[in-house]
């Protein structure tokens, strides 16, 4: 097990993040949506995205230069690992919807540059081009989608790694399962712009 959480180790994790909310000071100010919390910049606009029924923000999607960056953050056991499963399971999913996905290196180790087939009114289906990042942290996952032109151009997506490791991930101490989306909610100072 050792082997296989050194290949999805991200060294510098602690360092560049995305961080353990145990590794920064509250001192700056965070736009907290509860077990996320991220730091304001020009440009940057959040959107929340809830489930229908249940009213519960199941992800926080942000939007800048034209690009967006979804991201979930899960629970995960001790021993981490489990971004290989769900890469696994995403390219699987991909290729059963008729998408196109091939495995790479980034600066977060590996991911998924995926082309998803998109239902798009008046063109039918559509395969728009989207990048799948992850990174296992101490009892937590926090994944990424980057839609956009972020997806192919490389300063773009160097742009939105960099809002990525910038994330800090409240795991909190209740026992949860692995992969288990962990509680979001609307911030406190609810506007589009952060």
């Amino acid at each position: 097990m050792s082997e296989e959480l050194n290949a999805n180790h991200v060294p510098d994790r602690d360092v560049l993040g995305p961080f353990d909310d145990s590794e920064v000071s509250g001192v700056r100010p965070w736009v907290d949506l509860g077990s996320l919390k991220l730091i304001p910049r020009e440009g940057l606009n959040l959107r929340l995205e809830v489930e229908d029924g249940t009213s519960k923000v199941v992800a926080a999607s942000l939007d800048v230069s034209g690009s967006t960056l979804q991201i979930q953050p899960f629970a995960a056991s001790r021993s981490g690992g489990l971004w290989d499963e769900i890469r696994t399971d995403l390219r699987r999913q991909l290729e059963e919807q008729s998408g196109r996905v091939v495995e790479a290196t980034g600066p977060l180790g590996p991911e998924l540059l995926a082309e998803v087939p998109v239902m798009v009114p008046g063109e039918g289906l559509v395969l728009q081009p989207a990048r799948f990042i992850g990174v296992d942290g101490p009892r937590w996952f926090l994944r990424g989608v980057i839609a956009g032109p972020a997806a192919t151009d490389a300063a773009l997506g160097a742009e939105m790694i960099e809002i990525f490791r910038g994330l800090v991930v409240v795991r909190g101490n209740s026992p949860l399962p692995p992969r288990e989306l962990l509680p979001l909610r609307i911030p406190a100072q609810a506007s589009g712009s952060v």
